[in-house]
């Protein structure tokens, strides 16, 4: 006993150490089994189709109108609580919102915390173990016409919306948006703040508000690009 003490201090475990380490996997665990079972339930009695493995952290809104679907599949992690956030506080809970003919499909393997995903008349589409950081908003809409101005508040622009498809592996730093229409090639990293207007090309690091691309990553190898050759390879992305 007193060589297993010792050993212990020497590697800095002392109480205050294990109260908080306790402290922390208390409240994950517990944390964590009541929000899944609340999401489980929500999502039974709202008809969401929901993945095997699923699990919540904090509150998750799932708000279905008549006619939409919301597709959730396995091993898809929602975090909604500043407590299990890692480098930011959560704004507000994860909400996933469908209208009439609105469609939200989330892969296998995502984590989303606390962001915001509307789909209000078209789809958007998450791949599998995508990376959702906090207080992002994905949606398909503007909600309003944007012309003629006397119009907006009044004309909801319905052809106007347009599907949005996040391919697999891409990492959406916090705060970022992603309008309508975009499609975010597969592995892509998007700065935190950015906001996306136009396509992202597969494993492109982009950020910037428009979000431009900066360079480009595969695995560990990072390939900054000549400003010439981004310019080119911007102007030849579709303008959303």
């Amino acid at each position: 006993m007193p060589s297993f003490l010792a050993r212990a201090r020497a590697r800095g475990i002392n109480p205050q150490n294990v109260i908080a380490y306790l402290s922390y996997r208390l409240m994950t665990g517990f944390g964590t089994a009541l929000s899944t079972l609340a999401l489980r339930t929500k999502a039974k009695l709202l008809g969401v189709d929901l993945g095997c493995g699923v699990t919540a952290h904090g509150p998750v809104s799932l708000m279905r109108w008549p006619g939409g679907t919301i597709t959730i599949g396995d091993s898809v992690h929602f975090i909604s609580s500043w407590r299990r956030a890692t480098a930011a506080t959560v704004f507000a809970p994860v909400r996933l919102r469908v209208f009439g003919e609105g469609s939200i499909v989330i892969g296998q393997g995502c984590e989303i915390t606390g962001s915001a995903i509307t789909a209000r008349s078209t789809q958007v589409t998450l791949g599998k173990n995508v990376l959702v950081a906090p207080n992002c908003v994905i949606t398909d809409s503007d909600f309003h016409a944007p012309w003629p101005a006397d119009k907006r508040s009044s004309d909801p622009g319905y052809e106007r919306d347009c599907a949005v498809t996040i391919d697999d592996m891409v990492w959406l730093g916090m705060q970022t948006i992603v309008l309508k229409g975009v499609h975010i090639g597969k592995g892509a990293i998007i700065g935190a703040g950015s906001v996306v207007t136009r396509d992202i090309p597969e494993y492109a690091i982009a950020c910037g508000v428009p979000a431009r691309v900066l360079g480009f990553g595969e695995q560990t190898q990072w390939v900054s690009q000549p400003s010439s050759k981004l310019s080119a390879q911007q102007s030849a992305l579709p303008v959303k």
